[in-house]
């Protein structure tokens, strides 16, 4: 496994930039966290059904990992790497990507909160 030192992090503004450029965002978090606020544009993978929803991710582009402040994501994120994955975790997770002011919608596509 991967030390923590050695997991490539992006900030959001970076992030935000790369997903325009075609990466594909993944949030890790809980359904009730997701429900509540995320990006609109993200892929919902819980963490604890990465291994069994990997076909989801996208093996051709490169992949940002988010969670509510970073941590679950950095466990994911480590996994992507060692299955071959250009993967980078979202410094600071959506706390991070809400404090920049990007946009957060709930599930029903209304403005979200990060819980």
């Amino acid at each position: 496994m991967l030390m923590n030192s050695t997991i490539p992090t992006i900030e959001p503004l970076e992030a935000i930039k790369l997903i325009s450029d075609g990466a594909q965002l993944v949030d890790v978090r809980e359904i009730h966290e997701w429900n509540a606020g995320h990006a609109e544009y993200a892929t919902h993978i819980p963490l604890g059904s990465l291994s069994e929803l990997l076909h989801l991710i996208d093996r051709e582009k490169s992949v940002i990992v988010c969670c509510r402040a970073g941590s679950r994501s950095s466990r994911a994120t480590t996994y992507l790497l060692e299955q071959g994955i250009n993967a980078k975790n979202l410094s600071g997770g959506m706390n991070s990507w809400a404090e920049v002011g990007l946009e957060i919608v709930d599930a029903s596509g209304a403005n979200g909160f990060i819980v």
